[in-house]
């Protein structure tokens, strides 16, 4: 199996070896300090999701990804306690990888990437919350409870291995400058710098995140 990084082509035995390097490096990359169980909970969910049907859910129109409002809706209304945690696991876990790998397609749309970061975040806290509640679940309350903190590097760090041969035009730039302006992304501060773009805050204007 091959893969892309770094304009070039690099051969690893499996999906999951290549985003455990790739993710481990853009970490370091962003100065993420997660743990390794967190760490090893995202590179799953990065090779999970590499599968399209795990992603997309099947609807009448076809594979499509449910709106995260109606994820919410369904999370916070359903019968135990348990499809509830699974339900914001699932809203988390969405959140995180579509931030992180189409962060450039939300330019075309009316929902923005820090609607994702918002959502996905809360997500994890409330799944982190009730878990901590119960002696098993602590453990894994602390892996949430990370990914809910540190939401916006993480994304950072998905961003980057998304986009390890991508080459920025005007376009991403003017998008690069507004994500930082919504969301204070330190990753998108750092790359308007090395494209010479220093980034200012207008006067009155404020960060949403």
């Amino acid at each position: 199996m091959q893969a892309v990084s770094a304009g070039s082509l690099v051969a690893v035995s499996s999906l999951r070896e290549f985003f455990r390097d790739a993710f481990h490096a853009a970490s370091e990359h962003q100065h993420l300090d997660i743990d390794e169980q967190a760490e090893q909970y995202v590179v799953n969910l990065l090779t999970m999701f590499s599968r399209a049907d795990a992603l997309y859910e099947r609807t009448p129109d076809g594979l499509r990804i449910r709106p995260l409002a109606h994820m919410l809706s369904d999370a916070l209304e359903a019968p135990t306690v348990l499809a509830r945690q699974r339900g914001l696991q699932r809203l988390g876990d969405v959140s995180l990888f579509i931030a992180g790998f189409f962060a450039r397609s939300f330019a075309r749309k009316l929902i923005d990437i820090d609607y994702h970061i918002a959502m996905g975040g809360n997500a994890y806290s409330s799944l982190a919350d009730t878990m901590q509640r119960s002696m098993s679940g602590r453990c894994v309350a602390a892996i949430y409870a990370q990914l809910a903190t540190k939401f916006q590097r993480l994304v950072d760090a998905l961003n980057e291995v998304s986009e390890m041969s991508y080459r920025h035009t005007d376009a991403d730039i003017l998008r690069l400058y507004e994500i930082w302006m919504k969301t204070g992304s330190p990753r998108a501060h750092g790359l308007l710098k090395q494209l010479g773009v220093q980034p200012v805050v207008a006067a009155g204007a404020r960060r949403e995140h």
